[in-house]
């Protein structure tokens, strides 16, 4: 999943793709690397760091392509300087827009940026939920 590039273990990834490469210019064999990310807005930027030819070997399916339509909210929270109190504020904002389209009848995914990031929004919304009934 490329979008870790930027993550605590982007590097690991990059050392890998930087091997391959390296492999690649001195045995003159060629390797295929396939780069999936469904989060991924600069999906050009890293197809250019895994040197992958623009016209025959970069694939970008968007929303026209999905058999279900997508619909996608960003949510940002500002003026709250202190990151304890912003993180609640963000999992306030997101538990309410995840029970109302849940109370709509919608299905809903929420993305967050990290591993650790996930597993602590999905506490505060399971203890919102069981909280709230």
């Amino acid at each position: 999943e490329v979008h870790l590039l930027a993550d605590e273990r982007g590097a690991v990834i990059e050392s890998v793709v930087a091997r391959l490469h390296r492999l690649v210019e001195s045995s003159q064999r060629q390797v295929r690397i396939v780069g999936l990310s469904a989060t991924l807005p600069n999906y050009k930027d890293v197809a250019s760091f895994l040197k992958v030819h623009p016209s025959r070997g970069l694939f970008f399916f968007g929303p026209e392509d999905r058999p279900v339509p997508l619909q996608q909210t960003f949510v940002g929270v500002t003026n709250v300087k202190d990151r304890f109190r912003r993180e609640q504020k963000m999992n306030d904002v997101c538990y309410e827009v995840v029970s109302d389209s849940l109370r709509r009848g919608y299905q809903v995914m929420v993305f967050v940026h990290s591993r650790k990031g996930t597993g602590e929004t999905a506490r505060a919304l399971t203890e919102r939920a069981m909280k709230e009934g």
